[in-house]
């Protein structure tokens, strides 16, 4: 338990420094007396970059820290795995702040770029879930034994769906950048639905794991008895 207490110590921690980081997108404005209004204003790309990749980021620790508190041990390759999908989502920052960019430069083939590179680091991020749910479904030997491990069947290609929609935004960034931005918003919501389902079934599957074992707690009482 020790050990797979620094396993979430350590992937909490790269999360924290992550949204940490956003913020140091916001400085000190400059600008002429009597019109800070319009200054903050011209700073809604900056804004909006920073709230999708809050909402970003935390929907994906949300997925990390109720998932992985359902297993019992951690293994090597369980490890070098996680490793690669925080490097993933390390990612994430750096093609909002081009996002924002592209957006107040208000150029058609700069919010191509910047959409495209989203694109890639999200599907890339989506892909290393896909691998850590696949590798932790083959081996029930991480799982608590009290839940059932079709809980985690049902969840487990979720990844390769949000994939599908990254992919599908990039596509259509060569005809429109609207739908584009679009499906990358849709991408957003489809990942905090889907944490709902999961966190809806593993909490299902552990508190009816838990009155089966208060369950099976009375009946040794009565048999001692």
């Amino acid at each position: 338990m020790k050990e797979f207490g620094r396993f979430h110590a350590f992937s909490d921690g790269v999360f924290a420094i992550l949204i940490t980081i956003l913020v140091l997108e916001f400085r000190m404005l400059s600008f002429t007396h009597g019109h800070l209004a319009s200054a903050l204003l011209a700073q809604w790309p900056i804004f909006l970059s920073y709230v999708m990749a809050y909402l970003y980021v935390g929907t994906l620790w949300l997925f990390h820290h109720d998932y992985f508190s359902h297993l019992t041990r951690v293994s090597r390759q369980l490890n070098m795995l996680n490793l690669l999908l925080l490097f993933s989502i390390t990612f994430v920052d750096y093609p909002l702040y081009i996002l924002s960019a592209a957006l107040q430069s208000g150029r058609v083939a700069d919010l191509q770029v910047a959409m495209i590179l989203y694109g890639l680091v999200a599907m890339f991020v989506s892909f290393t879930f896909l691998i850590m749910y696949q590798y932790v479904g083959r081996h029930n030997e991480l799982h608590d034994n009290q839940i059932k491990l079709g809980v985690f069947d049902e969840i487990k290609h979720d990844p390769a769906k949000s994939v599908s929609i990254y992919g599908l935004a990039i596509i259509t960034t060569f005809w429109s950048v609207y739908v584009s931005a679009a499906l990358i918003v849709a991408g957003i919501v489809f990942h905090f639905i889907a944490y709902l389902r999961m966190s809806s079934r593993l909490e299902k599957a552990e508190n009816a794991a838990r009155k089966l074992k208060e369950k099976g707690g009375g009946s040794a009482k009565i048999r001692e008895n």
